[in-house]
């Protein structure tokens, strides 16, 4: 009975940062189409390019692929149940927020996309630490452009971030 406030009061702040990150109808083309072209990059399309083409070479970033591989089926196989489990409506179904790119289903949380985009960064990021700030960085920002183009709340990238970083370090740990 004590967490039914606490629940209304973290969604209640989730809807309002929302309110305040996303971009909106009046938004330029070209930020629309920054912000476009970074969610792409957590689609299905380049992830597993990204975890699949390299498989074909060897060496190191043969070993990255495997796991980036790996992480993006366990943690989507995650995001798919816990999506369905709760339902949470998207954004343009609970506010009155017009959406700038078309949403792949009506479940909102946890992200796909921010979990997709992080799951490849975090394993390639393993493999390449020099690399590991960028990569890292990029795929924050995927979840981010997902909250600008209205497709989601920002607790929706946080979750999805995160179910990619346990993810990532429980296969680490299995090693």
């Amino acid at each position: 009975m004590g967490t039914t406030p606490l629940l209304h009061r973290l969604d209640a702040r989730d809807r309002a940062l929302f309110v305040r990150w996303a971009t909106g109808a009046a938004t330029t083309r070209r930020t629309r189409r920054a912000w476009t072209v970074l969610t792409h990059l957590g689609g299905a399309t380049c992830t597993i390019l990204a975890s699949i083409v390299p498989l074909t070479f060897g060496g190191a970033i043969r070993e990255a692929a495997r796991l980036a591989l790996a992480m993006l089926v366990v943690s989507h196989l995650i995001v798919q149940l816990i999506k369905r489990t709760v339902g949470r409506p998207r954004p343009s179904r609970g506010t009155l927020c017009t959406t700038l790119v078309t949403e792949p289903d009506r479940f909102s949380f946890p992200s796909g996309h921010a979990a997709a985009a992080m799951s490849v960064a975090f394993a390639y990021a393993v493999v390449y630490p020099h690399l590991s700030l960028a990569l890292v960085a990029l795929a924050a920002l995927v979840g981010l452009s997902r909250v600008c183009l209205g497709v989601h709340y920002p607790g929706d990238v946080f979750a999805g971030q995160t179910i990619a970083l346990v993810t990532g370090w429980m296969m680490l740990a299995l090693r």
